[in-house]
């Protein structure tokens, strides 16, 4: 069976600089992703953790840069462990965030693979897309 993808755009009132940064600064990342702390050096390579509480219970998700490129593309892998799956490579998810220039501000858009079916695939739509929301009202307030 063929693994499902999400693909989910958001135009941003504010520079690509401005929206790069929120996707590689631990602390604007845990204003837009549900609480989140991120760790990671954002060197091509390396780990990148996400860690947190979730409905009253601790996680730590994980994953690695797979390629980096300033102010356009942070390719990274993504494991949940709440997931209730094995963490093993087949289970680890492409998670793309790609940012553009547009007129005066920015389109950012965030593709995940690996969804196992539809429903899945209509949960992921969501959460990218109260992710994007967020971020969007964090950079266009500031």
């Amino acid at each position: 069976m063929n693994k499902l993808s999400v693909l989910v755009k958001q135009e941003i009132n504010a520079p690509v600089s401005k929206v790069w940064q929120a996707l590689t600064d631990p602390a604007q990342i845990k204003q837009y992703l549900f609480g989140t702390n991120a760790s990671s050096d954002w060197k091509k390579g390396s780990p990148i953790t996400y860690s947190g509480e979730w409905n009253g219970k601790a996680y730590t998700d994980k994953g690695t840069i797979i390629e980096i490129i300033p102010d356009r593309l942070l390719h990274t892998t993504y494991f949940s462990g709440m997931s209730g799956k094995e963490d093993k490579p087949e289970n680890y998810a492409n998670v793309i965030y790609r940012v553009e220039p547009h007129g005066t501000g920015t389109i950012v858009s965030v593709e995940q693979d690996n969804i196992d079916n539809e429903e899945g695939q209509e949960h992921m739509k969501q959460n990218w897309g109260m992710v994007l929301d967020s971020m969007k009202k964090l950079l266009e307030a500031s």
